[in-house]
């Protein structure tokens, strides 16, 4: 008889059945490991279709007596255990290692750089929600790679090719995106320079004169953030650069942005050096690009409307609209935005307090209720200027512009502060107001009221009142929604307004607000505008600015005034037709 092999099967039956043999002490570790998992993929099938209730011979145990005793179940139950720990260490030294891929991606600038004398924080409300301003910079530094997708040469230095300060409103339902002409006059404040040293600032200065202070190739982000600062009043919570090989990489990331044109265009528009006009670059028309096409496209000027930034910004919004409806219609989950956010991080600067993946991508998904079409972009109201090509901006219209943004409101009207109802107590107010009750209160436990639906709006410039009004209407069972802004902020007096059917219903809400007026309107339903008088009863009564934001104890500014159609009508949404509103000008 032939010695029994040892190491493999072999081995393995033997010491299940506690016998020895063979090299079963020093090797059976090894061959086990090393045979182990090969003998059991090679033979759990073939064993079983094979042996499967053959009885085995007396005494002789076998490959069925391993399959069918206890103990090898229990070695089984390790196994899978400790395998499927160690799927779950890889997986999890995967996401580690893209985190910290992530992270090295990201550069940040020099904290000490930002101004000291700073616009106040937004504050936040009871639940915490509150706006963030976001300054965007596209770069045009011909630095590293970036002069072979730019063109012309590596001259050191960076300047402002985009400037959009993106405000996300408190609600994180709306956002809207502020371009600044790069020609505009503007006042520089002090900026530090790459040496320590601080300027003395410019009384006018081009506007992205700002980026380009100390002609470093990476530009200098925080004196354009200064800048903004100091042109708005609004403090800007976090700001990004991305120069041409990240914006090109994000192209490519997303595979491709559908943009539209309304005239053929040629190597000659994208470098009027070139004086001929060369092969098309790009087709009239709807297409998808990416990688160069879609940086020929943002940063095109020539061979189409006037030639100037104004057209061009207009197509990076309507670039930056398209990306963002694609980005959302693909969904924002972490592994959809973790290649965008690979190939953009690897190109980007931000300032300190966005220096992580983690705070990148968190910001990144806080975006992901905005509906593209309460995605707005417009451009700071500018004019030419008459002794050379630059531009002003237009005074008083733009501050209304910044002080629009402050208050958390929208341009079309709407408060977005995202503010919940005051913790006062909201079903006794009609009792502690001083203006005579026209009609009795309506008992707050109306079991009726539940299937009354009301829309409150806010006819007065003090914020909160909506809110105060909403949660009124809901202790007393009313099914209320606060709808924000009303087209009008002069209501002295509450007004309850009805569609068809609704006049008795309206009485009822009525009933709560002593004083109210009882009107049909042009609406279905029931619809809420409190006036004045709410607002007095309130603690309110101030017409805005200090007085104003302390009635609704928020510290937000009041809104202003309704801003001018020029800065309105201009306004794109996120989800309008790409081939519309892309040129300024004569000339296509």
């Amino acid at each position: 008889m032939p010695p029994p092999r040892t190491g493999g099967r072999a081995e393995a039956r033997r010491a299940a059945q506690g016998k020895g043999g063979g090299r079963a002490g020093k090797d059976g570790g090894k061959d086990a490991g090393r045979d182990g998992g090969k003998d059991a993929g090679r033979d759990g099938g073939r064993g079983s279709g094979r042996d499967g209730g053959k009885p085995e011979a007396a005494g002789g145990g076998g490959r069925a007596a391993a399959r069918n005793s206890r103990k090898p179940k229990k070695n089984v139950k390790k196994i899978v255990a400790w395998s499927a720990a160690g799927v779950l260490v890889l997986i999890a030294g995967a996401g580690g290692a893209i985190y910290f891929k992530l992270n090295a991606n990201i550069k940040s600038f020099d904290g000490d750089a930002i101004a000291t004398d700073r616009p106040p924080e937004a504050q936040a409300d009871a639940d915490g929600n509150k706006p963030v301003n976001v300054l965007l910079i596209g770069s045009d530094s011909r630095g590293g790679n970036n002069s072979d997708l730019g063109g012309g040469s590596a001259d050191g230095g960076a300047r402002s090719d985009t400037t959009i300060l993106l405000h996300v409103y408190a609600d994180h339902k709306h956002a809207v995106g502020i371009s600044i002409p790069r020609n505009a006059k503007v006042p520089i404040p002090p900026c530090k320079l790459p040496n320590g040293k601080w300027t003395k600032g410019s009384s006018s200065d081009l506007f992205n004169a700002a980026f380009s202070v100390g002609s470093s190739d990476g530009g200098n982000p925080a004196c354009a953030q200064n800048t903004v600062e100091k042109l708005t009043g609004i403090r800007v919570d976090h700001t990004i650069v991305v120069d041409f090989n990240g914006f090109s990489a994000m192209t490519k990331a997303v595979n491709g942005v559908d943009i539209c044109l309304p005239k053929a265009i040629y190597e000659g528009d994208v470098n009027p050096n070139l004086h001929r006009k060369g092969d098309l670059v790009l087709p009239q028309g709807k297409q998808t690009v990416q990688g160069q096409q879609a940086l020929d496209y943002v940063r095109l000027r020539h061979g189409i409307g006037d030639g100037s930034d104004i057209g061009r910004m207009k197509r990076q919004q309507a670039f930056l609209s398209s990306l963002a409806s694609k980005v959302k219609k693909d969904g924002l989950s972490p592994t959809n935005l973790l290649p965008l956010a690979d190939a953009a991080t690897k190109s980007l600067v931000v300032d300190p307090g966005l220096a992580s993946a983690d705070k990148l991508l968190s910001f990144g998904l806080s975006l992901k209720n905005i509906d593209m079409h309460d995605l707005k972009f417009v451009t700071a109201p500018w004019r030419y200027r008459t002794q050379d090509k630059d531009l002003d901006l237009v005074q008083p219209d733009a501050n209304k512009l910044w002080e629009t943004l402050k208050a958390d409101q929208t341009i079309d009207g709407q408060n977005a502060t995202g503010q919940q109802p005051d913790a006062a107590d909201p079903s006794a107010p009609a009792a502690s107001q001083s203006a005579a009750p026209s009609t009795p209160a309506v008992p707050a436990a109306d079991a009726g009221n539940a299937s009354i639906k009301v829309a409150v709006y806010n006819g007065t410039t003090d914020n909160g009142l909506a809110g105060k009004a909403t949660a009124q209407l809901k202790a007393a069972k009313f099914a209320a929604t606060t709808a924000g802004q009303a087209a009008s902020t002069r209501y002295k007096t509450t007004m309850v307004e009805y569609g068809s059917g609704q006049k008795a219903n309206a009485e009822k809400v009525a009933a709560l607000f002593p004083g109210a007026s009882v009107e049909a309107g042009n609406s279905a339903g029931v619809t809420l505008i409190v006036g004045k008088d709410f607002s007095a009863a309130n603690g309110g009564g101030a017409t805005g600015g200090a007085s104003g934001a302390a009635a609704s104890g928020t510290g937000t500014p009041a809104p202003p005034a309704p801003l001018p159609t020029t800065v309105t009508n201009e306004a794109r949404s996120a989800d309008d037709d790409i081939c519309a509103n892309t040129s300024y000008g004569s000339g296509g």
